[in-house]
């Protein structure tokens, strides 16, 4: 008997079937990947904009070798720009206000999040503002530093005005604390500090350092009127801009006498910052003829009155301070009321009284009497007698005794430079050590 079977046919029609599944999965596999393709093609001109996604910097290309091999070249060049920018700077002594008090606001709005600057705009200024805070301390121990933060349209106070930088550094640690939302707004914040700023005496500079990554601000009224209010006030504005250049931004550096730069990446913006650490000039004051004899009286007076605190022992019994209100061993006594602070340079919240300490007094003072450059000896003619100085005068390290062929501008072709009161040579090395941490020559002690 004949049977007719459907098992081959199933198994055609199957094969069949599967092979028209497979073209068409193909197929639409293959439309799938050339859509991918053209939307990665539309996508490419956008996504090259991104630091993170172009092409890494190899930043080792940028420092060029020498003939022998050598990176001495580069690094006598980093020196040359340092002195360079060195000799542009005024010799001559200005007055200068030693007494700082800066308020330092930080945008936190949503545009601190991009990544035009590696690995946000966020975490590049909590970085640089850790350093700044470190820096500006060290070079201004008569300063007093506050931190505010403009997110949300508002002025958030992060720290209140104080001498310590370890307090002010714990402010801006806290990354969660700290995170950005929302638009900024230039006027609550400038507000805000001024609002602080409006009890401190006029012998100190009031100064208001802003770092601004947004392109717009949420203001609720007029900020030239902020503005004339800070010039009223004598208050100096200082913005570092991470985005573009805004008129308004413009204004207020420019009418209050404060400096205003872009960033254009990562270095320029560290720069731009570390250049607002030097105490800046003090603008003239007025001067007025009182009285019947005429006689003429400054406005602000030149003298002021300063307290020398005496430091409490480790061992003596806890008691109350007047700053905290906590019960401490380590500590200060304030000369004229004997009130309990516990760190300087402050003002006694009891008397009003300035309490500082004595070396930071001193250390002030490299600001108002600068170390004269030290001109760059070109050749062994200019040495009187290469045998009497054979080595540097502060390390004694030895001066090579010939002469370098590619030496840059600024740069002394035997390694000697000399100081212009005393005639004594240093290296190059001891030469950058004094200009920028000793202060103080060692052959003059000037």
């Amino acid at each position: 008997m004949n049977v007719d079977s459907d098992s081959d046919i199933s198994i055609s029609d199957y094969e069949e079937t599967e092979a028209g599944l497979s073209r068409s999965k193909a197929k639409g596999k293959g439309k799938a990947t050339e859509k991918r393709k053209k939307d990665k093609a539309k996508r490419k001109p956008k996504d090259q904009a991104y630091t993170w996604e172009a092409n890494f910097t190899r930043s080792w290309e940028t420092v060029q070798e020498d003939e022998g091999g050598s990176l001495q070249g580069a690094v006598n060049d980093w020196v040359a720009r340092g002195r360079r920018k060195r000799l542009l700077e005024p010799q001559n002594a200005i007055r200068r206000t030693i007494i700082r008090h800066v308020v330092l606001l930080i945008d936190l709005s949503s545009s601190m999040m991009d990544r035009d600057m590696r690995p946000t705009r966020f975490a590049v200024t909590l970085q640089y503002a850790r350093e700044f805070v470190l820096e500006w301390f060290d070079q201004n121990p008569l300063g007093q530093m506050a931190v505010v933060g403009m997110r949300a349209g508002v002025g958030e106070r992060v720290c209140d005005m104080s001498g310590n930088p370890q307090d002010v550094l714990k402010s801006i640690s806290d990354r969660h604390r700290l995170e950005p939302t929302g638009d900024p707004s230039l006027q609550n914040s400038i507000e805000m500090a001024r609002n602080s700023m409006n009890h401190l005496p006029t012998h100190s500079s009031r100064e208001i350092l802003i770092i601004f990554g947004s392109l717009t601000t949420c203001d609720p009224g007029n900020i030239h009127d902020t503005l004339d209010e800070c010039v009223k006030n004598r208050i100096r504005i200082s913005i570092v801009a991470l985005a573009a250049e805004m008129k308004i931004c413009r204004d207020l550096c420019d009418k209050t006498g404060g400096q205003f730069g872009v960033a254009m990446n990562e270095g320029h913006f560290k720069d731009l910052l570390f250049e607002l650490v030097p105490p800046p000039a003090q603008r003239a004051m007025p001067r007025t003829s009182t009285g019947a004899g005429g006689v003429s009286t400054n406005l602000a007076s030149d003298l002021m009155m300063m307290g020398f605190p005496m430091r409490l022992p480790d061992t003596s019994p806890p008691s109350l301070c007047v700053c905290h209100s906590e019960l401490k061993s380590k500590g200060f006594l304030c000369p004229r009321c004997l009130a309990k602070i516990c760190d300087v340079p402050t003002d006694c919240d009891i008397c009003g009284l300035m309490i500082v300490s004595s070396p930071h007094l001193a250390r002030s003072y490299h600001h108002l009497f600068p170390v004269k450059p030290y001109a760059a000896v070109s050749s062994f003619d200019d040495v009187a007698d290469p045998s009497s100085s054979p080595s540097c005068h502060a390390c004694s390290r030895p001066f090579p005794k010939t002469i370098s062929q590619n030496i840059a501008d600024g740069m002394s072709a035997i390694g000697r430079y000399r100081c212009p009161d005393c005639n004594t040579d240093f290296c190059s090395d001891c030469d950058v050590f004094v200009h920028d941490v000793l202060h103080c020559c060692p052959g003059c002690g000037k």
